[in-house]
């Protein structure tokens, strides 16, 4: 890793990536030309103003940022940090959500309460960016959805409020594969300011399939008719396996498999990158239930995290209470994270209604735990000895929970470094709960769980070797396809220099 330390360097220059969507690649672009700048010795940081995800990560200080920052740090050659992205939305229902500042949970809003708070989350997003300007010479900055959605220009701050605020460059991002690129790209510039449509300084195709020859003629069409270059066609790339924010990836199971996993998807499923080591072992088959479908039979039930843990509590009994009782009965493996490791205790208690409604609510009660949600959020990095059954292995982790759990006579599935336990397990050895996220991350670890599972796997799978793999085929891939010398001279000194405004 890059040495993070404090050293002032000269001021910083920042280039923003704006998408005329949602997953239009914004976080791949800013994680792709991290690494491509790393490798060439720039010190370069993402960031991301403000963020709206279940998926997150545990920096190395104790806070909490989206798991794109986390991956964008890792292709950059750093540690995360609350910095990357100072703002940090979990919702928690269709009209509200959790408001994280600086990695800290500083309370419940609904939508239209956090509208009005944004004139001080802004001060948080411009305190964070001239911090990471003292520190590095580049910063690549990702936006959210897309600038013209309209109803959000008032207050912006995610995507062209800050780069005006910042007076950064911007590049526009379209995916092709969704169909009219095209009309996804002059639409959005007809749809916002002039001042913004001239801080767009050129436009990325993501995801084409096919020969660039036949789309050159709509390129030079979009040139003439917008007056702005189109900076490079970026081809779709077949099984790039980089931890997705938001989406849910899946995967055919190829014909080495050894082992059925099912994971039911919640309303609220948070973290599900917590299984993509699985979806990728080529020995394992890893099954997404949706919502209103039958669990099928497998080995593995594995019940993730979620953000409003009651509540997805109720569709789970009501949805699979009894399937998952007949996949113990015949003899199927449990296994909770988080969330999923509450919901297999005897009960949960919001008694502040920090989820919901203040409430209690019966567990599966396959477990001897009880827990009660708190306002303080437990976040953190955990290792220490993974125990189930007769299997072992050291593991490392994290921790995102506001639930504190007591734990009745069952034995803990992790001992901590720090002496702490950690878990539960059943005295039958089928089903196990514990808190750390990041359990499969180590090839030890995930071996010993497919093992308790009833799976001998004899191919260790890295994910962490995997994913800086998969971050340097994207960064390759970005310095053939796009107009690198265009895009350093949006980095340079000169280019603020001949857009004063």
């Amino acid at each position: 890793m890059v040495s993070e330390g404090v050293t002032p360097v000269a001021q910083g220059h920042t280039l923003m990536v704006q998408g005329t969507s949602s997953d239009a690649g914004k976080s791949l672009m800013v994680a792709g030309l991290c690494r491509l700048l790393a490798r060439e010795g720039s010190r370069v940081a993402p960031f991301k103003p403000q963020n709206m995800a279940l998926n997150s990560a545990v920096t190395p200080d104790g806070g909490e940022i989206g798991r794109a920052q986390a991956v964008q740090a890792l292709a950059a050659g750093l540690s995360p940090h609350t910095d990357f992205n100072p703002v940090l939305l979990k919702p928690a229902s269709d009209t509200g959500c959790q408001v994280i500042l600086n990695g800290r949970a500083v309370s419940n809003m609904e939508a239209v309460a956090y509208h009005d708070y944004k004139q001080v989350a802004m001060q948080t997003v411009l305190a964070a960016h001239e911090r990471l300007r003292q520190r590095f010479e580049l910063i690549l900055v990702e936006g959210a959805g897309s600038p013209a959605e309209i109803n959000l220009r008032q207050g912006d701050i995610a995507n062209m409020g800050f780069a005006e605020a910042v007076d950064c460059p911007v590049i526009l991002v379209a995916d092709i594969d969704r169909g009219g690129v095209f009309a996804q790209l002059v639409g959005t510039l007809a749809l916002i300011s002039q001042s913004e449509q001239d801080r767009i300084q050129g436009f990325i195709i993501n995801k084409f399939r096919g020969d660039v020859a036949l789309l050159q003629p709509g390129l030079d069409w979009l040139e003439q008719h917008t007056g702005k270059p189109v900076l490079g066609v970026v081809p779709f790339l077949p099984d790039l396996e980089i931890a997705a924010e938001d989406a849910i990836m899946t995967r055919d199971h190829t014909a080495e498999a050894r082992i059925r996993v099912a994971v039911p998807v919640l309303g609220r499923i948070s973290n599900h990158t917590d299984f993509d080591p699985l979806r990728l072992h080529p020995q394992v088959e890893l099954l997404y239930v949706a919502p209103h479908a039958p669990l099928p039979p497998c080995d593995l039930l594995i019940l993730p995290g979620s953000k409003n843990v009651r509540a997805d509590l109720a569709h789970l009994k009501a949805q699979w209470g009894e399937q998952i009782a007949r996949h113990l009965r015949y003899g199927g493996k449990l296994l909770g994270i988080c969330g999923g490791y509450q919901m297999l205790g005897e009960r949960i208690s919001d008694p502040l209604g920090l989820e919901g409604p203040a409430g209690d609510s019966d567990g599966l009660g396959y477990l001897p735990v009880h827990t009660t949600l708190a306002t303080d959020k437990q976040l953190r990095h955990s290792q220490g000895l993974l125990q189930l059954g007769d299997y072992q292995a050291q593991v490392k982790g994290y921790e995102i929970h506001q639930g504190r759990s007591t734990v009745g006579n069952a034995a803990a599935v992790l001992r901590l470094a720090n002496g702490e336990l950690d878990g539960a397990q059943s005295a039958d050895g089928q089903v196990a709960g514990t808190y750390l996220h990041g359990l499969f991350d180590e090839p030890a670890a995930l071996q010993a769980v497919l093992a308790w599972a009833g799976a001998q796997v004899v191919r260790p799978q890295d994910y962490h070797t995997q994913q800086l793999a998969a971050l340097d085929r994207l960064a390759d891939c970005l310095a053939q396809q796009l107009d690198m010398a265009r895009i350093k001279a949006l980095l340079s000194p000169q280019w603020r220099k001949t857009h004063v405004r």
